[in-house]
């Protein structure tokens, strides 16, 4: 794939993300929503820059080049949509069952970014770097948010945020 088309299929998934984007942050536990998403903004653009900064992961196509080592699409609106999903979904679900739910989200999303390294040139993987580590960051990312937002829950009794 062409950088043409790289960055055609890149608008186009963020394109998706956006117009989902409203449905999974309005919701009955808006504030809560909210949380996940700064949370989610916030640890995987420090995860991102420090594999950027060490060498482990390049994106060759991403917007604000000169400002940003990133990739601002996946960081602020594609992961923090998948985790909106995720916590939305195992909002009142046991421990055991809230980890067997994170391979319909986790998978799928490794699988494209192992195609997107493979053919286009939005993602290289470096030193290493290959889908069982990013399946592994990603668990761990969406575990840290799941048991941040469970604990500001518990902090707030049990309720749910409105």
């Amino acid at each position: 794939m062409n950088k043409k088309s790289s960055m055609y299929f890149l608008s186009l998934i963020t394109i998706i993300s956006l117009f989902l984007l409203p449905f999974a942050i309005y919701k009955r536990s808006f504030k809560d929503w909210i949380i996940v998403y700064l949370v989610s903004i916030i640890g995987n653009s420090f995860a991102d820059r420090y594999l950027v900064s060490k060498g482990y992961l390049k994106y060759k196509v991403r917007p604000f080049p000169k400002y940003f080592s990133i990739h601002l699409p996946f960081d602020i609106i594609q992961y923090p949509l998948l985790l909106l999903y995720y916590n939305q979904w195992t909002l009142n679900s046991k421990p055991h069952i809230t980890l067997l739910k994170l391979f319909p989200f986790i998978i799928p999303q490794v699988i494209i970014e192992k195609i997107a390294e493979k053919r286009t040139d939005l993602i290289t993987w470096k030193k290493g770097w290959n889908s069982y580590y990013s399946f592994i960051s990603l668990a761990i990312k969406f575990i840290l948010c799941r048991i941040t937002i469970g604990s500001i829950r518990k902090l707030n009794k049990g309720r749910v945020s409105t």
